[in-house]
């Protein structure tokens, strides 16, 4: 297991909910003994946050500033991209339905129908990225070239199999693609992580056209928006990882580049 992403993981758990919500209604309850109305007030706060956030109405807030720039694409067939870049979104060990083998997750499906589309509409390479930061025996980015070429019959011309994470993505990924001259490429992934993902492969050297998927924040609102529940809570999680994440880089970038 990668002690650097072991490390991140750890720290973003302590900044989203629900741990962080946990820990600010513990300092709730430690103020209080002092300072009553403070204290209380901190323990009120992270129950309502939980609650909105666990809403298809609170998480919508979070999603649809950064799912909105994608809405209206244009047509991919008619982009100038060399090459199809598809990253991966986790996926589910040892399933016992397919003889013990790692499979991909529903988030990295959607993907990979998704650039499996792409790559049958536009005849471009097709380059997957994911490695292994937990440790596990095969990589991510050989679970997804394993399903194009069984699930969707659609080739894969490169396997980038050592990447951690988004930043790692997009730069090992135009390591290989400027070796075959390719400087544009349509970039899949999902819709909340387009921005990120964007951003970080231009910084990489690459010209990105978005090609986002698994839209989240287009389903028409209902009285129903407004029940709890752990789904919507997951959708936040998410949605707050990629704010911080995009916050991040933004300072990276300033302070170091």
């Amino acid at each position: 297991m990668s002690i650097s992403w072991l490390i991140t993981n750890t720290l973003a758990a302590f900044l989203l909910p629900p741990l962080s919500l946990v820990l600010l209604g513990l300092l709730g309850l430690w103020l209080a003994r002092r300072y009553r109305r403070l204290g209380y007030a901190l323990c009120a706060l992270p129950v309502l946050l939980l609650l909105l956030l666990s809403t298809a109405a609170g998480s919508r807030l979070l999603i649809r500033p950064l799912e909105q720039s994608f809405i209206h694409l244009p047509d991919p067939k008619l982009s100038t991209a060399q090459a199809i870049v598809i990253l991966g979104g986790g996926r589910l060990f040892a399933a016992p339905e397919y003889g013990g083998l790692d499979q991909p997750s529903g988030e990295t499906l959607l993907r990979l129908r998704h650039g499996a589309r792409l790559q049958r509409l536009t005849g471009l390479p097709l380059l997957v990225s994911g490695g292994a930061p937990d440790g596990s025996g095969e990589t991510e980015a050989s679970v997804m070239a394993r399903s194009l070429k069984e699930d969707f019959k659609v080739p894969v011309q490169w396997v980038e199999d050592s990447a951690e994470n988004t930043l790692q993505n997009a730069r090992l990924s135009a390591l290989k693609l400027k070796q075959a001259k390719i400087s544009r490429v349509l970039l899949v992934t999902d819709a909340l992580h387009m921005q990120r993902a964007s951003l970080i492969f231009h910084q990489a050297g690459l010209a990105v056209v978005p090609a986002p998927t698994a839209f989240r924040s287009t389903r028409p609102a209902s009285l129903a928006d407004f029940i709890p529940n752990a789904h919507e809570l997951r959708y936040s999680h998410y949605a707050l990882h990629e704010w911080m994440g995009l916050l991040w880089y933004q300072l990276r970038y300033r302070l170091f580049d």
